[in-house]
């Protein structure tokens, strides 16, 4: 599993680039975030592939104008820190970060798109991206 941003230039923004690559592989591509307009977009996907298949995809991508960031980063918690005060969590678009039924902290690194809303939310600046 891979996930990536894909920025779509005023050129080929109108094209249903990312249709057209889910029906031709048949790999379904998952949306995590989008934000798109008239002159550009700026998606970051889940792409459930490996190796091969997953350059395949991303070669796909480029060769019709899309530029590619694979996201490799993670957030680091310092749990040490970490008070479980919520902050975090009502801050977060993608509910990658939330409480369990304990009240402790659960972070879903595959949920997370690294927006860094929750490093500005924490009081304690006990998240970080190393």
């Amino acid at each position: 599993m891979a996930k990536v941003r894909l920025i779509y230039s005023h050129e080929v923004v109108s094209k249903p680039i990312l249709a057209n690559i889910v029906l031709r592989t048949g790999v379904p591509i998952n949306i995590i975030e989008a934000k798109v307009n008239a002159q550009k977009g700026e998606l970051i996907v889940s792409i459930p592939a490996t190796n091969n298949k997953l350059k395949e995809i991303l070669n796909l991508f480029k060769e019709e104008g899309v530029e590619i960031h694979e996201i490799s980063e993670t957030l680091r918690i310092d749990w040490e820190r970490c008070i479980a005060c919520g902050a975090c969590i009502s801050s977060c678009p993608t509910n990658a970060l939330r409480f369990k039924e304990d009240w402790s902290l659960e972070y879903d690194e595959g949920k997370c798109v690294l927006c860094r809303t929750c490093i500005n939310a924490c009081p304690l600046k006990a998240i970080s991206i190393p």
